[in-house]
This record gives C-alpha cells, sequence and structure tokens, in this order.
C-alpha cells in the first residue's frame, strides 16, 4: 500500500492530502468529544493531561526521529552504491584508453551498451533481472576478456577494470534485490507509528479549555505535525521511488562520458 501511495500519487498531492485527513479528523474527533464529554471543557484533569502529553510527545519524538533516520540512511546507502556503480563505470571508461584502439573501442561500446540497458533496466527493478541487461553485462565481460594486454600498465589497468566490473556486477545484484524485495517498513512497525500518533494527538485533543476556538487551532498544529512525519516515512520508505529516492543521475552521467570524444 505505501508503494503504491508513493508511486501513484505526486508527492505535493500526498502531503496535502495527509494533512487535510488527519487535520479534518482530528477535528471532527474533538468536536464530537467536547459535545459528548463536556467535563472535559473545565482544566481540573488538565494537570494528569500535561504530564501525559509530555510523556507521549517525547516517546513519539525519539521514536519517529529514529525511524526517519533509519530509512534516511537507507537511502543515502542505495545512493551511495548508485554513484560508485557509475564512477566505476566513468574509470573503466579511462582506463580503457591504455588498450590497443580495436580493444579500447570494443569496450568502450560494450560498456556504453550495458549502461544504457541498466538505466531501462532502473524502473522496472522490482520485476526482476532485465534480459537486455544481462546480456549486455555477459557481452561486457566477454569483451574485456578479448583484450590483449602486453604492456604493464595494460596488464594492471586489465586487472583493475575486472575488479571494477565485478564491483559494478555486485552493486546491480543489491541494487535489483533490494527493489524487488521492497515492501517498505513491516506492519508492527506500522502499527506503533499509528498507535503513538493517535496517542499524541488524543493527548491534546482531551486537554480541557474553555473556549474551543482556542484548542482547534492547536489541535491542527499538532495535526500538521503528525501528518508531516507520516508523509516523510512513506516517502523514505521505498529508496528507488518516489521523490526523495535514489535516482539514476550516476549510470547517466557514464553514458554520457562514454558517449563523448575518447577519454
Amino acid at each position: 500500500m505505501s508503494r503504491w501511495l508513493v508511486t501513484q500519487v505526486p508527492s505535493w498531492l500526498l502531503l496535502v492530502g495527509l494533512i487535510a485527513f488527519v487535520v479534518g479528523a482530528a477535528t471532527v474527533t474533538t468536536r464530537y468529544v467536547r459535545r459528548r464529554y463536556p467535563m472535559l471543557n473545565g482544566d481540573e484533569h488538565n494537570d494528569v493531561t500535561k504530564f501525559t502529553y509530555g510523556f507521549i510527545g517525547f516517546i513519539y519524538a525519539f521514536f519517529i526521529g529514529f525511524v526517519v533516520s533509519s530509512l534516511w540512511g537507507q537511502t543515502n546507502g542505495a545512493d551511495a552504491s548508485a554513484r560508485a556503480e557509475g564512477a566505476s563505470a566513468v574509470q573503466m571508461a579511462r582506463d580503457a584508453s591504455v588498450f590497443v584502439p580495436a580493444d579500447g573501442a570494443r569496450v568502450r561500446q560494450a560498456l556504453l551498451a550495458y549502461e544504457r540497458a541498466a538505466i531501462a533496466e532502473w524502473s522496472e527493478a522490482e520485476v526482476g533481472r532485465s534480459p537486455a541487461a544481462e546480456a549486455a553485462l555477459a557481452q561486457l565481460y566477454t569483451s574485456y576478456g578479448q583484450v590483449t594486454a602486453t604492456t604493464g600498465v595494460q596488464k594492471t589497468l586489465l586487472a583493475t577494470s575486472f575488479s571494477n566490473l565485478d564491483g559494478i556486477s555486485q552493486a546491480r545484484t543489491v541494487r535489483l534485490l533490494t527493489a524487488r524485495e521492497d515492501v517498505g517498513p513491516p506492519w508492527p512497525l506500522w502499527v506503533v507509528i499509528f498507535i503513538t500518533s493517535g496517542l499524541v494527538l488524543g493527548t491534546v485533543i482531551v486537554y480541557g479549555v474553555e473556549r474551543p476556538v482556542m484548542q482547534y487551532p492547536m489541535v491542527a498544529v499538532v495535526g500538521v505535525v503528525v501528518a508531516i512525519n507520516l508523509f516523510l516515512v512513506l516517502e523514505l520508505s521505498h529508496p528507488y521511488v518516489g521523490e526523495i529516492a535514489t535516482s539514476s543521475d550516476a549510470l547517466q552521467e557514464a553514458v554520457r562520458v562514454l558517449s563523448g570524444p575518447g577519454v
């Protein structure tokens, strides 16, 4: 469900929708509670409510901060892996210039074909391995295997290129596995998020004030904060989809380098 929301609903609309839903639901609940339990309009219970809100608010802030930090680290890790994958391709293109012209041109063409196939595979990574990308990667290994290295520099850079190629292959495998198994936070985590969010809103709703006009803005402000936190968790839950997700810019940069004149 969270993946569908992130992929199918524009981020701005998702944020506005969450704010409208949470604030609207909290406002309606506040109106009902004040009418159903008029004794809450007084301040006799406010000492307990203040303590409860402070305790729950601290737990909520700590928990949400931990969740957002963990999810942000997951996205940063995916982004770092993608950058390393693109940087390795650029370095391999530079190293290919030391081979004889025929070998260097063949390697660059095979590397370019793979990078283009990897970009095309990016948006469909959750489906599985792309046959085109698999074939392009196999051809790239074949092209490097056909390189004739005679000098010491050529042998060293050929070994380095094979090492970088293995790194690219491993990074792709990790990316595909992560995208395929990406279902967002598990349901127990969502349950805790919803319960703590509800408790924060609930303590504000039952807080006693004499004039309702003073309580509704307070409930609305807390509702906006809760909605924003839910939006952040949703957007950060999937490292390869959404506005905050890792992009294929690093691979596209490798294509631009390989498509230009010889490096």
